[in-house]
Order: structure tokens, then sequence, then C-alpha cells
């Protein structure tokens, strides 16, 4: 912000601030200078102000912290009184019909001002700042805009039909021209002031031209408002308009000062304009938000900073820039201004104090001691096992770990979309050629992929690639648009398929392997998945295989080989097999049972089935029904091929499984294994309509 020097020794005593004092107590309070202008006998200043400090954003303010800084004492241009309150949506001259958009209105006649040339005094400080004075109408309100903080417009009054103003959406269809002559369409999300029929000013933006103060203006209505940051910096954004007001409404502009700021400009302008302040003050809005007060306690300040600070000088410093102070005995109740957002919880205090006494008075110490016992939280130890669990597994396996870009177009974006959501798209200059966050990590890799083609790398067996990462999107609650947020951690894992049919099917025999392997790291030996057929889950996945992968009863992903269209999309020449888990319903396996146990002393019977079942029969429930069983001295079972030939006929293959028998007492003979294998194929023939293959 520019900033004048006189203006600030305005708010000072004593008035004694030079350009270099500035300077130097403005960057011990964490306000960088960028630049320093004479100006006649003044000094400006471009003082860098975060988007958290609107209150600074005001000659004032900056005083106020200039003053705690120094030790001088602060002269507040505006008196403290009663700050009143809005008397609800409908209030004489005004009509607020959104007060959730806009807080609070207030709006004041005066009549019989004489528009001309402002005070020398005016002029100067407003050229200071590199404002040219127009008259002294509009001279004041940019006055009080760079004194306090607060925009405000002053409206010819004639040229209101109806002589009242209404606050609300525009109209479709509607338009305004705006001080500078351009004429805008308007859209119904925009916030306008309007009188009984047409739009006057763009909320928190710009004032119309039409209904502009003139050298015949005589009667003025004064606008002070507040609205929602949000809907002025999109406004502002569409439209291309940036105003000094706009520029501070999308910061924060405080509702509760409005009544007062309103009363001093009105008087600002009787003194210098003339004319008379007619009838009450209109004022429409919400009810005004309670101050919250936050306990700082002095123990604490202590511990943090290192340094002990007297409690009346941490008193003193904080009263200075308006925070209420009450209470002693080394805990304070401090009430904040409605000006200072910025502070909701004690270290927001004690960086408040930190500041305004002196980063620099702190102490440095020549060694810095890291500790290397650092006490992470078990949840974090967790993850962080569980992840390199899971890297190292897949890097056994010839996966290669990527690291990729989180933006995607909207065709990318929108194919790897799950049902029930929608995107999120940035609104940013450099990423408008692929603005949205990805909702998977799929996408992700097969770009990756695409940049491992172009540099023609080639890998035994096809590339493999891996990443971990969060995925955006939001609810689809349709036209609510409530806009929740579903942010997840994922794993994925994307692997060249080839184009031929036994490339594929090794390509999704190996992605099942990994999952495999991953679950059996994380959970366990003998922990695998469920693995079923599901419907397609996004828009990429329609008409290719795909299967579900179930832990304990839940989905926790998927594994699909996408078509050579769908490769396509990324440029890829061949298809792919893609695997996407969920890593916190992963993380929760980890870490694994233990499941040692003594060696056998006697050696184990093996006896091999192989069973002709129908095509649509799965290992599962051929599984399902070993268990069952619950075979005696049965030590365990593994799936051991898959066979298909016409010589088992059309829709017919034969599955090939391994049961292992074991005494733990003695070597078991062969005939005492027998009854149990048949019981095996009888269950399977009865259930499955299975047929015991020679």
């Amino acid at each position: 912000m520019l900033t004048s020097v006189s203006w600030l020794n305005r708010y000072l005593d004593p008035a004694d601030l030079t350009a270099d004092e500035a300077v130097r107590v403005l960057e011990a309070g964490c306000f960088p200078i960028e630049s320093v202008e004479p100006v006649g006998d003044d000094t400006r200043l471009d003082v860098e102000l975060t988007s958290n400090r609107g209150d600074c954003f005001s000659h004032a303010h900056l005083a106020r912290d200039i003053a705690a800084i120094t030790g001088r004492t602060y002269k507040a241009p505006l008196a403290a009184g009663d700050n009143g309150a809005p008397k609800g949506a409908s209030d004489g001259d005004v009509e607020n019909t959104v007060t959730d958009l806009c807080p609070r209105f207030t709006a004041q006649k005066i009549t019989g001002v004489q528009v001309g040339p402002s005070p020398a005094w005016l002029q100067r400080l407003l050229e200071a700042v590199g404002q040219r004075p127009i008259n002294t109408i509009v001279d004041v309100s940019n006055f009080a805009l760079f004194e306090l903080g607060h925009p405000s417009h002053c409206f010819d009054l004639k040229t209101l039909e109806g002589e009242r103003l209404v606050v609300r959406h525009a109209a479709k269809g509607e338009t305004l021209t705006v001080l500078d002559g351009t004429q805008h369409k308007l859209r119904e999300s925009d916030l306008v002031v309007a009188d009984a029929s047409k739009p006057v000013s763009l909320a928190g933006v710009v004032g119309g031209l039409g209904s502009g103060v003139t050298p015949s203006t005589t009667d003025v209505l004064l606008e002070v408002a507040t609205w929602d940051p949000t809907t002025i910096r999109d406004t502002a954004r569409r439209l291309d308009i940036r105003t000094d007001a706009g520029y501070r409404f999308e910061r924060f502009v405080n509702a509760i000062d409005l009544a007062r700021v309103n009363a001093y400009i009105a008087r600002l302008i009787v003194e210098i304009a003339g004319g008379t302040i007619e009838g009450p003050m209109s004022d429409a809005g919400a009810p005004l938000p309670d101050l919250h007060t936050v306990q700082l306690r002095m123990a604490r300040i202590t511990h943090l900073l290192g340094i002990e600070i007297p409690a009346d000088e941490v008193a003193r410093l904080l009263s200075t820039v308006g925070i209420g102070i009450d209470g002693g005995a080394g805990v304070f109740d401090c009430t904040i201004p409605a000006e200072r957002p910025d502070l909701t919880r004690e270290v927001d205090l004690i960086e408040e104090v930190a500041r305004l006494h002196g980063i620099d008075k702190m102490p440095v110490s020549p060694r810095v001691e890291v500790p290397l016992d650092v006490d992470h939280p078990e949840q974090w130890r967790r993850r962080e096992g569980a992840e390199a669990a899971i890297a190292d597994t897949l890097c056994g396996l010839g996966f290669y770990e990527a690291v990729t870009f989180s933006f995607l177009n909207k065709k990318e974006a929108k194919a790897y979309l799950p049902e029930g959501l929608r995107l999120v798209k940035i609104d940013e200059e450099r990423r408008k050629d692929a603005p949205f966050l990805r909702p998977s990590i799929v996408p992700s890799l097969l770009h990756c992929r695409k940049a491992n083609q172009d540099a023609r790398v080639r890998v035994e067996g096809g590339v493999r690639l891996f990443e971990f990462g969060a995925v955006v999107a939001e609810e689809n609650d349709g036209k609510a648009a409530g806009r929740k947020t579903v942010e997840r951690r994922h794993a994925g894992c994307i692997l060249d398929a080839g184009t031929k049919q036994e490339q594929q099917q090794t390509a999704v025999r190996t992605a099942r392997a990994a999952i495999d392997a991953v679950i059996e790291r994380l959970a366990g030996a003998g922990q695998t998945p469920v693995v079923s057929n599901i419907p397609p889950m996004m828009p990429a996945l329609e008409g290719a295989p795909c299967a579900g992968v179930i832990m304990n009863g839940n989905i926790v992903g998927y594994f699909a080989l996408i078509s050579k269209k769908s490769a396509a999309v990324f440029g890829l020449d061949e298809p792919c097999v893609v695997c996407e888990l969920s890593l916190p319903e992963l993380i929760d396996l980890y870490p694994p049972h233990s499941l040692a146990h003594r060696l056998p002393a006697f050696p184990a019977i093996e006896r091999d089935l192989s069973l002709v079942l129908d095509e649509g029969v799965a290992w599962r429930e051929v599984e399902e029904r070993i268990v069952a069983l619950e075979l005696d001295r049965c030590v365990g079972h593994d799936f051991v091929g898959t066979f298909r030939g016409k010589q088992l006929g059309v829709g017919k293959k034969s599955v090939t499984f391994r049961l292992r028998f074991r005494d733990d007492q003695r070597t078991l003979r062969h005939e005492e294994v027998d009854p149990q294998v048949d019981a095996v194929v009888r269950r399977m023939t009865k259930d499955l309509g299975a047929e015991l293959r020679a």
C-alpha cells in the first residue's frame, strides 16, 4: 500500500516520525518496504501487506502499530463509541435482500452540499499516495478509504429513482455503465446496489456512471457497507476491474464499525463541502457477531519466545493495537477487535507480542540443537512403515516409483472421475491448459508412461510404475453446490499390457500378484484379498475387464485392463493394466501379524487335484468350500494353475490346486488322507458341477 509519512504523523504523539524511522519500524514490525520515494516535503512508502492484515490497508492502523513499537501515543481518528446494530433487512432508505453476502449496509442523506475543489491539505495528502484530487465529495471518500481502510461511496440523490437503495443480486440481462464509461453485462451471481428500477453500483467494486457526483450535485446519499470477499473477488476478476475499494473488500472490512465510520465521513463532508445531515442513518443487515476472547498465559509467552517480557509491557503492546486486556496473575483475557480476524488462538497473540516487542531484540544462540528422538504420533509411524513396505514390495516386483504432476485437462480428468463426484477446477492463469485437480492417480501415471514412450524407454517385461499421492474431487450434490471436498491418499500402479491376448493375460495376472504381495506384506502371511468383478467405477473403464479388491468386506481399490482407445487419449501406443488402492485402508492392515511357529518334525503329504469347472466359477468359490470342509490334518492349500483347451469343451476350464496334510506326531500314510481328498471332490461335484480330471 502506498503510504505517506506525513499522513502517519497525524495519528502519532509526538508527531516526529521520519522516513528512515518509518522504514526501520515497519520492517521490524514485519511490514517490508518495497520502495521509498520523496514527494515534495513528504515521503511515499510502498508497504507490503499480507492478505490477512486487511486492517493495515489504512494509515490509522499502520500508525497504531508504529505507536506500539516505538512507545508513542496513538491518536485514533475514530473516537470510541456505540457501534450500533443493523436494524434488519430493511431500514429507512435501504433494503438489504442479501444479508448473508452484505452483512451490513449503512446510508446517510446529506443535503445542500457544494461540490468544488478540496482544501489544499486534503489534496496534498491524496497526491502523496498517488491519488488525483477530484472534488470535495469524492476526495473525502478517498481520504476515509486511505485513513481508516473503510471504502465508501456517495450517490447523487436526485438520480436515484425512489431516493432509496436496494442491495440485491443482478437480474438476468441487466447491464451497468461504470465510472470509466465502460458498460458491463452482469450475471445473476453479481451483487449490485440498485435504486427502485436499475443497478446504480457494482457492489464492492465500482460505482455507476449515471449516479455519480457531478458539479451540479447538491444532495448525496452516503453509503458505507461491507461485502462477502469471495463474491467481490469473483466479480472483480471476471470483469477485470481493479479498484482500491475492491482490493480491501476482497480481503476483509469489518461490519461492526460501519455506523461510526458513516457518521465520521458524513461530518467530514459537512465540514469540507457544507450541507446538512438529514434524518437518522439507515442501517440494514444481519445481527453482528460477538467479539471473541482468547486466553493468553505469560508462562506460555516465555516458553515459546525463550525470553521474559514483563506483563505490563505485554498489556501495553496489545492494548495499543486495539486488543482488550483483562485479568492478571499471569493470565490475560484478550478481547479481539473486529478488524483482526487473523487473531484466533493464543499462539497468534504470542506472535503479535513478539512482533511488536521486536524480533531483533531476541537473543540469537550461536548453536541450534536439534533433538534426534522426535516423538511422532503412532499413526505417523504406521503410515510411514506401511508406505515403505508397499514401495519395497513393488520395487521388488520391477515397478519404478514416480512423482507426477497433479493437474489434468478436463477430458483426462473426467475419464477417471468416480461416480457421485465432480471435478475441482483451479482458477489460475498458469493452469489454463490443465486446470483440474486429478480425481485419480492413474491418469498422472499414464502421462509419465507417455514421457517414457517418447524417450524410447525399453524394459524387459514392460514399463511398470507406481505412485503415492492425493486425489481430489467434490461431492456431486447437484444444484445445491455445497462444494464439500473429498481428498484421499491413493496408491496407483500401471504396467504395460502389450497388444496380444496372452501378453494382456500375463499383465493382469502380474497386477493381481502385485496386489496379493502388497496385502500379504502389510497384513501378514496368508492374508489375501477377495477379487471380484465389479461394474466400471469411472468412464475410462467402460467396457474394460475390471475387478474390485475387497478386504474385510470393503472395496479398497480396483485393477483393470484399459483399452487401446483409452490409452490413446494419453498418446500411448498400447493398452495398460491400471490399479488404484486406497492408502488409509491399506495402512489399517499394518503391521503384519506374526505367524512364527516351530518347524514341522514330520514330512507332509501333498495331493494335486485338477477339476474341470465352468468358465464362470472363480477360484474364490473353490477355496471357500475347501476351508468350509475343515479337513482333518489339512495344513494348507494352494492354487497351482488354470488350463483351457479344446479337449475340455466350450466354456470349460481345468483348475489345479494342491492340498497339504501333516501329522505333528508321526509320518502320515497316503491311505489316511484319501477320505479327505474324496470329500473335496464330492463337495466340488455337488456344489459346482465339477468333474475330476485324470
